[in-house]
């Protein structure tokens, strides 16, 4: 696999291990969390809210950590990193097996969040970057889709574990699993760039194999931290991740919103089901799509796309047909906080401090995972109806068509002070 005689380049084992890595770590660990807040609860005695508490405590050690992850990632071994983090997130899954009181949920969602952060957010978009010098569009879609994929498989696993086997088992069985399934596509998949190996990116230089001086142009040519800072296009940016994420984070109240016109709550799970089809779907057309008509056109599409979606939420909602068209519609916005947010941040700022560049802009998505499901919430509580948010979302939807514009204008006037280099 490592030598320049494989077919296959190695960047595309790289892509293996991280569809194992991250999808473990998000449909084995993150996606399953909510599962078992229903039996902890009851067994335990500890209300809902106060044991829920812990994810937003999580999301908020996410927010304060996401600026140190991208400057670890420059500074020490990846490999190192993922094992430290994995142990970190599923060892906290051990650990919530043997507590009694919710203080050990509050505790440990620290280290659960910063092993998550690492491997959830940072991971994919750092080593894809740096291995995929072409068609990272695609890679970034076929990680999305195949984490989508592990989780609707992995999921239901949990949830009959839990009934059959019990929460404090599933925790340790699901912990110990992820530690060892991550740990070992690491050591398998995972290695430094190495030109004596045949280890390069896929797409550097002129051919696959181009020297190692059209490789370190590559891989370093960019904008650093500090200039992007002092530029319109790292706020708008930011602007960008933060709308994204509340708009996307609307999925969690979607099923309430369908019940609310009229359907059952069997159908509302079927139609959830449409979703995250649609997910796979979208992120496997959004990563073509980027690598080819570039990385601006496809966020606008994608945009427009999300426009249409609420609009037939809006007026055509009685229709289960059209309910479906909507979500798979959605689902190219949603698909967009895993591929074009990073695609963005490299398209915009190159790869010379990419790592560190992203961790800070992902600062938005931090800040609206915590203020977004909460808001829709309220505008349900108050107005009894969802019509206020999905009103809200069509304008974040084109507010975001202009941050993207903005964004590109302050990529020029970057590259006109000599800044891009």
């Amino acid at each position: 696999m490592e030598g320049k005689q494989s077919k296959i380049h190695y960047a595309w084992w790289i892509l293996v291990g991280l569809c194992i890595i991250i999808g473990v770590s998000k449909g084995a660990l993150n996606n399953s969390a909510s599962l078992f807040l229903t039996p902890v609860s009851n067994e335990l005695g500890i209300g809902m809210g106060n044991l829920s508490l812990y994810l937003s405590i999580s999301a908020i050690v996410t927010l304060v950590f996401l600026p140190f992850a991208g400057k670890l990632v420059a500074k020490y071994d990846i490999r190192m990193l993922i094992i430290i983090a994995i142990i970190l997130q599923a060892g906290s899954f051990v650990a919530f097996s043997f507590m009694n009181s919710v203080w050990g949920w509050y505790i440990f969602a620290l280290p659960l969040a910063v092993g998550g952060t690492f491997i959830t957010v940072i991971l994919g978009p750092v080593l894809i970057n740096q291995w995929f010098k072409k068609r990272s569009g695609l890679a970034l879609g076929i990680l999305a889709a195949t984490g989508g994929v592990i989780g609707a498989i992995v999921q239901p696993i949990v949830g009959k574990t839990i009934v059959s086997e019990g929460w404090r088992f599933s925790y340790v069985a699901v912990g110990v699993a992820a530690i060892i399934f991550v740990i070992v596509a690491t050591v398998v998949f995972i290695k430094k760039m190495s030109k004596e190996k045949g280890l390069y990116p896929y797409g550097a230089g002129d051919t696959e194999g181009g020297d190692q001086s059209a490789n370190n142009t590559a891989t370093d040519k960019g904008v650093t931290l500090a200039n992007a800072k002092k530029s319109s296009a790292f706020y708008a940016l930011l602007t960008f991740f933060f709308l994204i994420t509340a708009i996307a984070s609307f999925m969690m109240h979607i099923p309430t919103y369908i019940v609310t016109k009229g359907f059952s709550q069997e159908f509302a799970g079927s139609a959830m089901g449409v979703y995250m089809l649609g997910v796979v779907f979208a992120s496997l057309i959004i990563g073509v799509l980027n690598d080819k008509i570039g990385t601006k056109n496809t966020t606008i599409l994608s945009m427009i796309l999300g426009m249409a979606s609420v609009f037939i939420f809006l007026y055509a909602a009685s229709s289960s047909v059209m309910i479906f068209v909507a979500l798979i519609l959605f689902a190219f916005v949603t698909s967009g906080i895993g591929i074009i947010a990073p695609s963005l941040t490299s398209s915009l700022f190159g790869n010379k401090e990419y790592g560190q560049i992203y961790s800070t802009v992902s600062l938005g998505l931090a800040i609206a995972s915590i203020v977004a499901i909460p808001a829709y919430g309220y505008i349900f509580q108050f107005t009894g109806s969802y019509s206020g948010g999905l009103y809200t979302i069509l304008a974040m939807l084109a507010i975001n068509i202009v941050t993207v514009i903005i964004a590109y204008k302050g990529k020029e006037k970057l590259e006109k002070a000599g800044l891009w280099n």
